[in-house]
């Protein structure tokens, strides 16, 4: 094994070693070598910065990467809890500083189509292939398994790399992926565009009326059990417009009001009714992406999504000043187009062609929260179901599963059990062979619960504990039709 301090000779083309520390160890990570390279795309300028964690007598023999989330591409500070399981990490920044969006126009107001290809897909990969040298180059031999980790951009860093380089890691885990990333981005701002366009700015209580009383109506759909949770939100057939008349805190739920959740619900559609993407699934929040605030003169306005605001400005009219309420469902159809147009390459992580991956020996384990407010889960179902019908579902099944979570919210929280160890359970599909049929999961209070592979669902047998979890059996879903025309 390589000397720590003696990483700062390692080499490698457009690479350079800007840090090297050796870390004693405390209560938190083990003691061990910490690296920071610089590495350089001499076709377009680009470059990264990449973060190594090597553990320095605990190494399992694995590498782990590890990615980011909003715009942020990744960071240091998430490599301590690999470490600590003895893996060999790595993290990059995707070639820009923090999580802000801004990044997609250069200091001199231009676009800086080099940042926003190492965003999109080639920051991690050269993360990849730089961090696995410097482990070899620290432990004198390869990893003997490497993986990935992730979750919302992560998860889509992740399918970008099955997807466009298939023999970087052995297994990924996609948590909540942005798959159909312009789709998904441009289309969070939809239901803001509703309510704009409506003149009908609905307030928080009224959402969550609606959110109580869909989850109240849909409680027992593909679990079978009154716990606050709706099993499969996918079999849900709520009618919203049981809500009008409704008495909250914040006034009586109108017509209107119940017109603009439907079209939340429906997803963003073009101006001749053209399905552009998926809308929220009942049992999710409308929090985080519907919020109103009053402006100065008392009056309810939207205030949409910061990244929403990012991506618009930033991405779509590369202009830093642009205000959002001139938008029209006619400009936002130009703006989504656009979107797709300009990023569903560079992005989008929407290839279901997984052939390559699947011939270098690769798993991949996608799990989405069926309650999560920000990247509906109409989106991971729809990639997983292309790529059945891309691969077959007898050879998508060996070395792709899918798993969604009730009452789990966006890589995490929410009412339902949250997933307890879905790496652990790559790995043992990885290294030993099972391919998992459940995930684990257990809710704060010590209810347990499988979560069961897609299309199935879990299903209380109607004996036993209803919190327990091996009182239930994963049963196909009863689930109304996604597919869109």
């Amino acid at each position: 094994m390589t000397a720590c301090a003696d990483l700062a000779q390692f080499t490698r083309p457009d690479t350079a070693v800007t840090a090297v520390e050796q870390h004693r160890g405390d209560d938190r990570t083990p003691a061990s070598c910490r690296v920071t390279l610089r590495v350089e795309d001499p076709e377009d300028g680009g470059a990264v910065t990449v973060w190594v964690y090597l553990p320095e007598q605990t190494w399992n023999g694995r590498f782990q990467g590890v990615g980011g989330g909003g715009f942020s591409g990744g960071s240091a500070g998430s490599l301590e809890a690999p470490l600590r399981a003895g893996y060999a990490a790595a993290a990059t920044d995707a070639g820009h500083v923090g999580p802000s969006g801004t990044f997609g126009l250069g200091p001199d107001g231009e676009p800086d189509e080099a940042a926003r290809e190492d965003f999109g897909h080639e920051g991690v990969h050269d993360m990849t292939v730089t961090a696995k040298a410097v482990v070899a180059a620290y432990y004198g031999q390869e990893p003997a398994y490497s993986y990935w980790n992730g979750c919302s951009t992560g998860g889509r860093q992740g399918l970008m790399e099955a997807q466009r380089y298939p023999d970087d890691y052995d297994g990924v885990l996609a948590g909540a992926p942005v798959i159909n990333f312009p789709e998904m981005q441009t289309g969070q701002i939809w239901g803001q565009i509703v309510m704009l366009q409506e003149d009908n700015p609905v307030p928080a209580c009224k959402f969550e009326a609606a959110l109580a009383a869909a989850v109240a109506a849909c409680d027992t759909v593909g679990d079978g059990v009154v716990d606050g949770v709706i099993g499969d939100p996918l079999a849900c057939d709520f009618d919203l417009t049981t809500l009008v008349g409704t008495v909250t805190p914040c006034g009586t739920i109108t017509a209107e009001d119940v017109a603009v959740m439907q079209r939340i619900h429906e997803g963003p559609r073009g101006t001749d009714g053209r399905f552009l993407w998926y809308g929220l699934p009942y049992g999710a929040p409308y929090a985080g992406l519907h919020d109103v605030r009053l402006d100065e003169s008392g009056q309810l306005v939207g205030n949409p999504f910061v990244y929403d605001i990012w991506w618009i400005r930033y991405f779509l009219t590369d202009d830093p000043t642009f205000d959002w309420r001139t938008l029209d469902y006619a400009s936002f159809e130009a703006l989504f187009d656009l979107a797709v147009e300009r990023y569903g390459d560079m992005m989008g992580a929407s290839d279901p062609d997984l052939s390559a991956f699947r011939e270098s020996g690769g798993k991949l384990l996608m799990w989405h929260g069926l309650a999560d407010f920000g990247v509906t889960v109409r989106g991971t179902v729809d990639y997983y179901e292309r790529v059945l019908d891309e691969m077959g579902p007898g050879r998508t099944q060996q070395f792709v599963r899918l798993f969604l979570a009730p009452g789990v919210g966006h890589c995490g929280g929410g009412v339902g059990a949250q997933p307890v160890d879905p790496f652990g359970a790559l790995v043992e599909w990885v290294e030993g062979g099972r391919a998992p049929r459940t995930l684990d999961a257990a809710t704060a209070d010590g209810a347990t619960r499988p979560i069961c592979a897609y299309p199935t669902v879990a299903r209380w047998t109607g004996r036993g504990d209803a919190s327990d979890g091996s009182a239930y059996r994963c049963v196909p879903a009863t689930r109304m039709e996604l597919r869109q025309p």
